[in-house]
């Protein structure tokens, strides 16, 4: 009997340094994809160097678009979509490797995902366990590739996988900072193609409302207060977000 295969994909922008640590971590796949998007560094011959399907597409503001061109060029049974900055833990990985090769009746799976900032796991202010779709059979999982933040559409049953997976996204401020520059201006666009305007309701919801219930839910409701200053931070700029896209939005119409 042939045993399923499975195929990991990724997608990468500037991400070199972060290759260079998972790639070596995933001979134990039958395939991995791996899709630049216009990287400035070394991202895509690091990846040709450790044996990846490459190709390069520019970078789509929604993300997912490339998540699906990679999907769409995998040629295993199972197809597990990886970030750049995210870890398979030893545990997660075996665990993958029996659901593969069982008879289970599932399409896909969820897992648990702990977010790390600045080196430090936030279990708080509803950072964890930040429930993720990745695992699904080729065929059985799409994007509707209509915003950046969307989910994966399934189309059968979904299990849960019982081991975390790891999640590095901001090893510095400065690196925070310049990712919140991004998905805030992304953001913005969303707005104005939603028709949101600046007028004196979107000036109260956006600059006031929002942002210090979404503060006040996260760092004292979720408990946020108890990550330390990583938590204040997360909770803090998590605020910010509201404010910052609004304003962006703004800008845009001047």
């Amino acid at each position: 009997m042939r045993m399923a295969t499975l195929s990991i994909t990724i997608i990468g922008h500037n991400e070199a340094d972060h290759l260079q640590e998972l790639l070596p971590q995933l001979l134990w796949v039958d395939e991995v994809v791996y899709v630049d998007c216009d990287s400035e560094d070394d991202s895509l011959a690091v990846a040709k160097n450790h044996g990846c399907r490459s190709f390069s597409r520019p970078n789509n503001r929604n993300l997912n678009v490339n998540k699906s061109f990679g999907i769409e060029q995998t040629s295993s049974d199972w197809v597990f979509y990886l970030d750049p900055d995210e870890r398979l833990p030893e545990e997660l990985v075996q665990e993958i490797c029996e659901i593969k090769g069982s008879n289970t009746p599932h399409v896909a799976f969820r897992l648990n995902r702990r977010n790390h900032y600045f080196g430090h796991w936030l279990r708080y202010g509803s950072q964890y366990p930040d429930s993720q779709l990745r695992f699904f059979r080729k065929g059985k999982a799409q994007f509707p590739n209509r915003h950046v933040h969307e989910k994966l559409e399934i189309n059968g049953s979904i299990g849960k996988l019982h081991n975390d997976m790891l999640h590095h996204p901001y090893l510095t401020i400065s690196q925070f900072l310049r990712k919140f520059d991004f998905y805030t201006g992304v953001e913005a666009d969303y707005l104005l193609e939603a028709g949101v305007r600046p007028e004196w309701g979107n000036h109260l919801r956006f600059l006031v409302l929002r942002p210090w219930t979404r503060f006040w839910r996260r760092y004292l409701l979720k408990g946020g207060f108890r990550d330390g200053i990583p938590g204040l931070f997360c909770a803090l700029f998590d605020a910010l977000n509201v404010i910052v896209r609004y304003c962006k939005l703004w800008e845009r119409g001047q």
